[in-house]
């Protein structure tokens, strides 16, 4: 992980820290780098992650908010398509 410090000068005890600071709180995700920017007794840290986590697209579909059409029975499928759809 690379570490930039802005400022003052902290010890590793310190970087650790804030490091595991970081991991704790964000541990659904992955830490690549931080920022510690020092101002006196105030300290600003900035995560940087890696790639955002990948997400499902969500529809609304004969009233339902779905991702695919997989769980849908034969009588839902059936109606999704004899929908009239909407060109833009």
């Amino acid at each position: 992980m690379e570490v930039n410090v802005v400022g003052e000068q902290l010890s590793q005890n310190e970087i650790n820290a804030y490091i595991d600071y970081g991991r704790k709180k964000y541990s659904d995700r992955e830490i690549i780098g931080m920022t510690v920017k020092t101002d006196g007794e105030y300290v600003d840290l900035r995560y940087d992650f890696a790639k955002d986590v990948p997400f499902d697209r969500i529809r609304r579909i004969t009233g339902y908010l779905v991702g695919t059409l997989d769980r849908f029975n034969n009588g839902k499928r059936a109606e999704e398509h004899d929908r009239v759809k909407h060109s833009v």
